[in-house]
């Protein structure tokens, strides 16, 4: 298996505190249809930007695990997981502090997630909308460029 390493912008920290990263795992869901690839994208509950199913870390699980689950609840997708992440990406989430909206720099491992099962019914199915695209168009329809790069190169034969 080959892991995608891009080059990362700078994260630049107010005080350089530990507890300033935050870390999520991420599920590049897919699946071949007529043997064309499809990536699975989700829109945001916040902005409704396009991007894969991720969520924090999760007590008893893998960082896989918890990818895997992350693209149920968000996607409703059930699938097979694998344990090495393909690649990284960085984005800014904006969190609600005493002072109000403040952004927190997010370093996110991206899993690859073979698709089984789609299903209509899932936790969080009226919060967002789900798109199958080909690498190309999912990787124009995201905002962090290190994600796009990862859809556009992500190949599932590379994977072992």
């Amino acid at each position: 298996m080959t892991v995608h390493m891009s080059k990362s912008r700078p994260i630049r920290l107010r005080k350089g505190h530990k507890t300033d990263l935050r870390t999520q795992f991420g599920a590049l869901v897919y699946r071949v249809k007529k043997d064309k690839l499809q990536i699975l994208l989700i829109t945001t509950r916040r902005t409704q930007s396009w991007s894969i199913p991720k969520g924090w870390p999760m007590s008893g699980k893998t960082p896989a695990e918890a990818a895997a689950r992350e693209a149920w609840e968000e996607a409703g997708v059930k699938g097979v997981t694998h344990d090495q992440p393909l690649g990284y990406y960085t984005y800014s989430k904006v969190v609600e502090t005493r002072g109000g909206e403040m952004p927190l720099p997010i370093f996110v491992a991206v899993y690859p997630l073979a698709a089984q099962e789609v299903l209509d019914d899932f936790p969080e199915c009226d919060q967002r909308k789900r798109k199958w695209m080909s690498p190309k168009k999912a990787a124009f329809a995201v905002r962090e460029p290190e994600l796009a790069q990862i859809l556009r190169n992500f190949d599932p034969r590379r994977l072992r």
